[in-house]
Parts: C-alpha cells; sequence; structure tokens
C-alpha cells in the first residue's frame, strides 16, 4: 500500500515548531519578526521568512481542523460587513458568524451590491448548514440576493438596526480584525487578505479560550490539550491524522 507523505516532508524543522510559530502568529497580535525572536529565545534559530512561508503553506489546513474540530455551528447566522482600505482602495470584508460568535467564513469583495451578497450566501453554505435565521442590517442587498438562493426560501430574515460601534454579535465580531489591521499597519494585497483572515479567524478562536468562564487549573489543562506542542495534544493529533 501505498503511504501518505506527510504535511511536514520536505522542512528541516519537526512539526512541533513549525505548529507553534504558525499558531502564535494567527492567535496573537505578533508580527513575523516578533516570532523570529520568540524563537531565538527559545533556541531556535530561523528567519522571518521562513514563518512567514509556514504560514501560507500551512494556515488553510490548520484552518479546516480548527473548523473541523469545534463541531456543528448553530442555527443562526448574524451577517455584516466592514470597509478594509488596501493601498487606499476600499473593499468591503462580509462575515458571518453564528449566535455562540463562531465565525462561520469571510469574502473581501469590492462591492456591496446584490451579486456580491449572493456570492458571500453561496460561500458560506458551502461549509455550513441552512439556518433557521438570518440577522443582518437593512442593507437591501441582502433580501435581493436572499429571494434568488431556492434553500433560503423558508428561513426567517431579522432586520436590526446599523449604527458605528452598537453591541451586537455582528459588529463584536470585527475587532479582532480591527485589532490584527492596526497591528499589521493596515491590508496591502486582496489575494493575500483573504487568505489570511480565511485563517485568522478560525485558527484565533480555537486557541483563544474562554477565561473567563473557567477557573484557573481548568484554564490550564485545556490549553495544555489544545496546545500544538503539548503531548498529545488535540491539535498535534489532528494534525497526524491529515499526513
Amino acid at each position: 500500500m501505498k503511504r501518505t507523505q506527510s504535511l511536514y516532508h520536505g522542512y528541516r524543522f519537526p512539526a512541533g515548531i513549525i505548529n507553534c510559530a504558525v499558531r502564535w502568529y494567527y492567535r496573537f497580535n505578533l508580527s513575523l519578526r516578533d516570532i523570529e525572536e520568540w524563537l531565538h529565545e527559545r533556541g531556535v534559530t530561523v528567519t522571518y521568512e521562513s514563518v512567514r512561508r509556514w504560514c501560507d503553506r500551512f494556515g488553510a489546513p490548520f484552518a479546516r481542523l480548527a473548523k473541523a474540530a469545534r463541531g456543528k455551528s448553530g442555527s443562526t447566522w448574524h451577517l455584516d460587513e466592514m470597509f478594509v482600505n488596501l493601498r487606499g482602495e476600499p473593499y468591503a470584508l462580509w462575515r458571518a458568524v453564528d449566535e455562540h460568535g463562531t465565525e462561520l467564513d469571510v469574502l473581501l469583495q469590492k462591492r456591496r451590491d446584490k451579486a456580491a451578497a449572493k456570492r458571500f450566501f453561496i460561500r458560506v453554505l458551502r461549509s455550513a448548514p441552512v439556518p433557521r435565521k438570518i440577522v443582518t442590517d437593512q442593507l437591501r442587498s441582502y433580501p435581493a440576493a436572499k429571494a434568488e438562493i431556492g434553500e433560503f426560501a423558508c428561513v426567517k430574515h431579522v432586520f436590526v438596526k446599523a449604527a458605528a460601534r452598537v453591541n451586537n454579535r455582528a459588529e463584536n465580531s470585527h475587532q479582532p480584525t480591527r485589532r490584527r489591521e492596526r497591528q499589521m499597519r493596515g491590508f496591502r494585497d486582496p489575494r493575500r487578505t483573504q487568505a489570511f483572515l480565511s485563517c485568522f479567524g478560525p485558527i484565533r478562536q480555537h486557541f483563544a479560550l474562554p477565561g473567563h468562564r473557567m477557573t484557573a487549573s481548568c484554564h490550564r489543562a485545556n490549553s495544555r490539550r489544545c496546545s500544538p506542542c503539548g503531548k498529545a495534544g488535540r491539535w498535534q493529533k489532528a494534525s497526524a491524522s491529515a499526513n
């Protein structure tokens, strides 16, 4: 029987170091040079360009593993869009989260019209079941696109008031992206921005444990289980099974 080639085949460093570097980059607001310095302090000499290539290579597979590990998504979608500037050009970043705040998908597009909303609906349906209810702002592109998708025929549509800094599920889901955008001094290339944000949300949420709802000992135990460097960690098991 032919043996499947390892995901880490051809890399000089072991899987644990690569996993740690990728996790740090997507979980914390760190630059590539910050991770290079952190690894150097731990006796690992690697350049920030190598870290960047690791993130480009392993970000998407790790995001798929994170989505698979979180289980079934909720039955209510909260959809919203935020504007980001890429080299002075405004783009709309569409985001869908469920009622628990779990990010379902993101899509960077130039427009906010019906075609853009329909494209986003179809994209989210590929990775999430048909919802019972969707919650959007009063952008008219949402109901126009919803009417053209047969799966949404019986889906309830709830409108909420759109306002800056309003405290709701959709607006709060933009905050990690805004923080990362400031740390990176803005996004630049649309293709790379889409690839980064598609990995950033699932990986960050997988490792961002709700510490305010746990005791200190429980939080430490869960952190060890989720760590890619820990013994028999869930992330390490999932990565091994993907090979």
